[in-house]
């Protein structure tokens, strides 16, 4: 059989010569040195160390004496080995911005990138046998003369934390047996080894176990027999996860990792993600990692990789040119981790070395016919040489004669009988090979550290660099690589696209978790920066342990079976409930934080109930959240608090939802604020007025501040709400006008709709927007279609459409459409083959003459997918422009970086879906550019020029046949909301359609994004007070100046708040990490809102913060555990600059600095 489908998961010692031990300075990296053959040979080299000595002094005089003692190196950055790196060519591209200047388009220097590697394959799937995706392996027999051969088996179990069962289930049935037997087996020899990866399982386990196992457990990790890998909360999704969410679950489980163990990971091992990011490769490398290993990429990018012993690189990210995020890669060259697939090319044979399979084990059989059997005396030496040979073959794929073998499964190594089966046979399989030295080749167990710290000591002794190749100063001899692994295959063409989409209403529900947590982490930080009060203390040390368990459920849902939404039913369910009950718990904290934060009250604060409550609230883990009623009865006024998580002054206009029209809002000054209120709508064929009001108006809140208006009924000297004038079409019946609204029915076929930057056409008889059109520009054709795919062969992680999506609106359906100073909509509710349409949708204009809300188009998608009569069905919207994009399109890695996308005829439609987690855009060789912000993840694809398409949700019966036994059928109602922005160059590039380069977003896209991706956050008074008791003005703003609209802040947090005090002032008790956005400013260089400071100057940290001093600056890796710059890729004056309080960032960089306050007052 081809495929191993049984109990994998998704279908599918002795020490080493003294020659070839780890250097005890694994950061030097001298590169061997071809040395020319001369007749002088012998001579020289009898003499080389004199001669050496004698020639490098003579060169350094002489240089010293021409060019003097050179200056010290100014650059932030430095690869652990830069001072033996290669020169490369390391210019960015330049172009002409058309008057008189350049600007750069940050470009690397890559000896593959994956749009080559896409470009050159033909994706024919040809079966090569009995390794079915590759070919028929040999080798020759001489190739470990020289260099023998050195095979690393890394024992490992694969735990996930959630998918068939729920994190708790999988901990009491399997993990936590799996962790005792871990620590009871390899204390029996200390030739055993283990990887672990999964800190969630650790932690679950660490507080369960007796002290004695944890000692042991301890003592193994320091000894080398136990290596945490990774060492996130969980083996995080690359596709849908947002880069904020990345860098919390690597550093919660990190950092518990650290204060428990005492122990910091280097290497990483994802071996079930679904497809790869190089944003992880960045963040990894930022956080001190020195190597990653990966296996899910497309098995045609596998084959052709492996073809050309390319499976080892070098990743750099594509705006790299200084070789500063370099990080070593360690792909797997087969089907699958599990061990049929892991030993060599050929299945069959390797699954008889999985002991765990031998005759009466719980596990399922060899598929493949021939089971394993107990290794003896009689049958060892046919035994390893058949297993010898396979990792020969394998070997051959790689370039050096360093092999890495993995040995485990899912859940894996649950009992001693078990291991011991594993451990026992395989040793005796080691002593024989070891102990013939005609074999050439040395086995036994290691970990990940063994295998990577032998290879690059092999890679210094022997020059592995293939000709013309740029390869990298970090680890020489292996080839450079930059872009990423997305959309991945695992056999024929079978696409793993699907899980951009599923579960939708939780992929939300994670952003939301997010935006709401660094929005507390932000209240936690300022309360006990600012406040420095016991009451202020009290509340936000009581509730850490409500705070890290946020931490820890988001951490959680980046599992690569949780934000994907692979999982069982009630384990979707089971993760739900957690990110609610967070949620719940956040908004609480939150509520109270104001009260001290604005000076309201400081007193028991961590007793009494808030005097402000969310204006957003959930019912329940799956509810959509609603907008609480607010009654203000006449003669009294209630408080709306509003929270600006940016980092620049915000102005936009808010919504509340009332029961009484006749409210009037004045700011915290009591001066009059221009307001209008339209009715409040929902998705229903017949009653689209629910009789309450939206009440809109626009507010200005400080960066990082607070700032709260009045809604007041009966103020006089202040206009009321201004009503919205309405307008309706409706073939099929009429509809009643709502007090106090006009309305008049809609006569022609299109209908519009502007505010002072743009103008919004719509055909009336379908209800879908046609054009947009900039002022004083002409009309961008927009052509919104909204369709289906039918889908058999689609399951939670495929899509397999049978054909093209088809349109599902036709002509009728009701159109409403409301006018007012401050906002326009136009609500359509549309005619569709079913009784219940699936699908409402409202798009929106506001206005403001500086604001980015007034420059944006927003859409949002009302979504009801439910009942069996859109079983197998996956619902798209589509953009069809007039822009000559030639199906080239761009679309976002995890929030972080662009990434440049091509449809391509060879492959079929869906492996041109792609991850958009929050943006995609398409351009024309004229500079136009049509771009999507989403605020949760979503799949995307350009199928036709000019055309975007995103999938909203997907309903499928069946299974897909990777192992989760169901297909996706609870879907939820819910809502999508995108940002659509139109944009022209305002200067002339070239057409960069040959190019892997990706765009940037505009200055303006990237505020755009955060404005839809970290929102406003809205309070109001429980209680309602009479006008005659006024309140004094208040605000809270606690930065001295908005920073630079470039400069993003990713978190302000407290890491460790529950050890707040018992942590010395001088101990650096906040952390900051920032984010320089790189943009493209071929288009409008102030973001089309007034932007005058950008990061090109340095920020520095000792004047960010009014009332309160930055008494220390100190720079860290992004987990927040290493203060040693190299280790992040930085040279030491980083960090020098850093203690001076300069944030010096470069395009694209992400840093964190350790903070400590003392406040002035």
């Amino acid at each position: 059989m081809a495929f191993s489908i049984g109990s994998t998961r998704r279908g599918g010692g002795g020490s080493w010569s003294q020659s070839i031990l780890p250097s005890t300075n694994p950061k030097s990296k001298v590169p061997r040195k071809q040395r020319r053959r001369t007749v002088l040979k012998d001579f020289i080299f009898s003499n080389f160390f004199t001669i050496g000595i004698v020639l490098s002094l003579s060169l350094f005089i002489l240089i010293i004496f021409k060019f003097g003692v050179p200056k010290p190196i100014t650059s932030h950055f430095r690869t652990r080995s830069n001072r033996y790196r290669k020169p490369v060519n390391t210019k960015p591209v330049f172009f002409s911005d058309g008057k008189g200047g350049n600007y750069t388009l940050l470009a690397a220097s890559v000896d593959i990138t994956t749009k080559g590697l896409y470009d050159k394959i033909e994706f024919l799937d040809v079966d090569g046998g009995a390794w079915k995706q590759g070919w028929s392996v040999t080798y020759r027999g001489n190739e470990w003369d020289s260099e023998k051969l050195k095979i690393f088996v890394v024992p490992h179990s694969h735990n996930d934390p959630g998918w068939k069962l729920t994190v708790e289930e999988y901990y009491d049935r399997q993990s936590r047996h799996i962790l005792d037997t871990i620590v009871e087996t390899l204390q029996k020899d200390p030739r055993r080894k283990f990887i672990w990866e999964e800190m969630s399982y650790l932690e679950r386990w660490w507080r369960d176990a007796p002290d004695e196992m944890k000692e042991s457990f301890i003592n193994l990790v320091k000894n080398g027999q136990l290596e945490i890998v990774g060492g996130g909360w969980v083996m995080n999704d690359e596709a849908n996860s947002h880069y904020f969410a990345i860098i919390e679950q690597i550093a919660e489980g990190n950092m518990w990792l650290n204060d428990t163990i005492g122990f910091i990971p280097k290497n990483s091992w994802a071996i079930d993600p679904f497809g790869y990011s190089p944003t992880m490769a960045y963040l990894l490398r930022r956080m001190g990692f020195d190597n990653m290993l990966i296996q899910r990429a497309h098995y045609e990018l596998k084959k052709e990789l492996a073809w050309h012993k390319n499976l080892e690189y070098i990743w750099r990210q594509s705006w790299d040119a200084e070789e500063t995020t370099d990080i070593f890669v360690h792909m797997m060259p087969f089907y699958s981790y599990d061990i049929p697939h892991t030993c060599g090319p050929e299945p069959a044979i390797c699954c008889q070395f999985d002991f765990a399979r031998m005759e009466g084990s719980a596990y399922e059989s060899c598929p493949w016919g021939e089971q394993p059997v107990e290794t003896t005396q009689e049958n060892v030496q046919e035994r390893a040489l058949k297993l010898l040979d396979q990792y020969k073959k394998k070997s051959t794929l790689y370039r050096t004669n360093t092999l890495l073998v993995p040995l485990g499964d899912d859940f894996r190594y649950v009992n001693v009988e078990e291991a011991d089966a594993q451990f026992i046979n395989y040793q005796m399989l080691f002593d024989y090979i070891n102990s013939n030295p005609s074999l050439n080749a040395e086995a036994k167990f290691g970990t990940l550290e063994d295998y990577f710290q032998t290879l690059r000591q092999e890679a210094e002794r022997i020059n592995y660099t293939a000709p013309g190749e740029i390869g990298s100063g970090l680890v020489e001899g292996f080839p450079s690589l930059s872009g990423d692994f997305f959309t991945y295959a695992d056999r024929q063409q079978d696409y793993w696209s699907g899980y951009y989409v599923s579960r939708p209403f939780f992929k939300a529900v994670d952003r939301v978790l997010e935006q709401t947590l660094r929005a507390t982490d932000m209240m936690v930080a300022l309360l006990l920066g600012f406040c420095r009060r016991s009451q202020c203390e009290k509340l936000s040390m009581g509730f850490s342990y409500k705070l890290t368990a946020a931490r820890r459920n988001l951490a959680l849902f980046q599992h690569h079976d949780g934000v994907t939404g692979t999982a069982k039913d009630h384990v979707v369910m089971d993760y739900g409930t957690r990110m609610h009950t967070s949620l719940q718990d956040l908004q609480i904290f939150m509520s109270k934080a104001i009260e001290p934060l604005l000076g309201i009250r400081f007193e028991k604060l961590d007793q009494s109930p808030s005097q402000f409550e969310p204006t957003l609230v959930r019912s329940r883990y799956d509810a959509q959240p609603t907008h609480k009623v607010n009654s203000i009865r006449e003669g009294t006024y209630e408080t709306a608090v509003f929270f600006n998580p940016l980092e620049q002054t915000r102005e936009e206009v808010v919504m509340v939802v009332v029961d009484n029209p006749d409210i009037t809002v004045v700011d915290s000054n009591w001066s009059c604020v221009q307001s209008q209120i339209s009715p409040e709508l929902q998705h229903h064929n017949s009653s689209i007025f629910t009789g309450k009001h939206r009440l809109y108006w626009e507010v200005s809140v400080p960066a990082m501040g607070l700032e709260p208006y009045y809604l007041v009924n009966g103020f006089i000297g202040c206009d009321k709400a201004r009503p919205a004038k309405m307008k309706v079409f409706s073939k099929s019946s009429p509809i009643k006008c709502p007090t106090p609204y006009t309305c008049i029915q809609i006569e022609a076929d299109v209908a519009e709709i502007e505010n002072q930057h743009q103008r919004l056409t719509f055909d009336v008889r379908y209800g879908l927007l046609r054009k947009i059109s900039l002022k004083n520009s002409s009309p961008n054709i927009v052509n919104e279609e909204i369709g289906m795919y039918s889908s058999s062969g689609s399951g939670a992680y495929l899509f397999k459409p049978n054909g093209d999506a088809q349109p599902i609106i036709e002509e009728g359906g009701q159109l409403l459409i409301s006018e007012g100073p401050l906002m326009q909509e136009v609500y359509s509710y549309p005619k569709t083959g079913w009784e219940e349409a699936p699908i409402s949708h409202s798009t929106r204009l506001y206005n403001g003459e500086s604001t980015v809300q007034g420059f944006v188009v927003e859409k949002e998608y009302h979504v009801e997918l439910l009942g069996d009569d859109f079983d197998d069905r996956e619902l798209i919207v589509r953009y069809k422009t007039d822009i000559n994009s030639k199906k080239i399109f761009y679309s976002d890695l995890n929030g972080f970086q662009m990434s440049r996308r091509q449809t391509y005829d060879k492959i079929p439609l869906q492996g041109n879906y792609y991850p958009m987690p929050s943006l995609a855009f398409i351009q024309g060789s004229n500079g136009q550019r049509f771009s999507v912000h989403s605020r949760q993840s979503l799949g995307v694809a350009s199928l036709k020029e000019g055309w975007l398409e995103i999938m909203l949700d997907r309903r499928l019966v069946r299974d897909d046949g990777r192992g989760l036994g169901q297909g996706v059928m609870d879907n939820r109602v819910m809502n999508v909301v995108f940002h659509i922005t139109v944009e022209a160059n305002i200067s002339t590039i070239p057409n960069l359609a040959s190019s892997s380069l990706p765009y940037s977003p505009s200055l303006f896209s990237h505020r755009a994004g955060s404005h839809l991706n970290y929102p406003l956050h809205a309070f109001i008074a429980k209680k309602a007070h009479e006008l005659s008791v006024k309140p004094p003005p208040r605000s809270f703003s606690p930065l001295a100046a908005p920073l630079p609209c470039d400069l993003h802040i990713v978190n302000f947090k407290v890491p460790k708040p529950s050890k707040f005090l018992q942590q010395p002032p001088e101990g650096s008790r906040f952390a900051l990490i920032l984010h320089r956005q790189h943009w493209d400013y071929s288009y409008c260089r102030k973001g089309r809102s007034q932007c005058t400071n950008l990061a090109d100057n340095p920020v520095n940290l000792f004047t960010t913060f009014k009332n309160i001093t930055v008494t220390k600056a100190k720079a860290t890796s992004l987990n927040l555990l290493h203060e040693d710059p190299e280790v992040m890729g930085f040279t030491d004056q980083f960090a020098d600059v850093a203690q001076e309080g300069h944030v010096a960032i470069s395009p694209m960089e992400i840093q964190a600095y350790k903070l400590e306050f003392r406040s002035q007052r």
